[in-house]
């Protein structure tokens, strides 16, 4: 619900494309019912548990729009923020945005220690390999114009998306990616 209730702050069409991974709960059920009353939503479900990468590509195969942007379904990241990262893509001046946990002056969760250095970890490595220089690789808002996602090819079926991904556009020739702070 507040995803569908969130304005983007642009006037443009979106598109929910859920994707349920053989969830065990009443996830789908709930989804299909809201849907009925709420067009727009798109519901794909996995028969087996197959993990974030392989849902993306789910996702990916329905999508029509535009712009792409990844929100988890336990709403860890506010929608909000969803104008703070199309704002540079509508600008034309980016292909790709990051939202980062660790940028920015907005609230943010207080992160376990052992957390925060791994994440830091794992971005410095990535920025050794791809020579970005990101603050948060492994954020989960991740925005996209959606013919850079349909450039790349896409193996990794669970939580090896977020280095994936990162790796493949920054061998894009001439690819904009720009970073903004987001609240968590």
């Amino acid at each position: 619900g507040e995803v569908c209730n969130t304005s983007p702050g642009f006037d443009i069409e979106k598109e929910i494309i859920v994707v349920d991974d053989a969830s065990t709960d009443s996830s789908a059920s709930i989804v299909e019912s809201y849907s009925t009353d709420h067009p727009g939503i798109i519901l794909c479900r996995h028969e087996k548990n197959s993990g974030k990468g392989a849902c993306i590509k789910t996702a990916l195969s329905k999508a029509s729009g535009t712009i792409v942007i990844i929100q988890d379904a336990d709403l860890e990241y506010d929608p909000a923020d969803y104008k703070k990262l199309l704002q540079p893509i509508l600008d034309g001046h980016a292909d790709v945005v990051y939202g980062s946990r660790f940028s920015g002056n907005g609230p943010h969760r207080v992160l376990f220690y052992f957390h925060t250095i791994g994440n830091k970890f794992l971005t410095r490595l990535s920025n050794l390999f791809t020579q970005l220089n990101l603050t948060d690789m492994e954020t989960g808002y991740k925005m996209f114009r959606i013919e850079i996602l349909r450039r790349i090819s896409l193996k990794e079926k669970r939580f090896g998306f977020e280095p994936e991904v990162t790796a493949k556009i920054s061998h894009i020739k001439g690819i904009r990616i720009y970073e903004t702070g987001i609240a968590y």
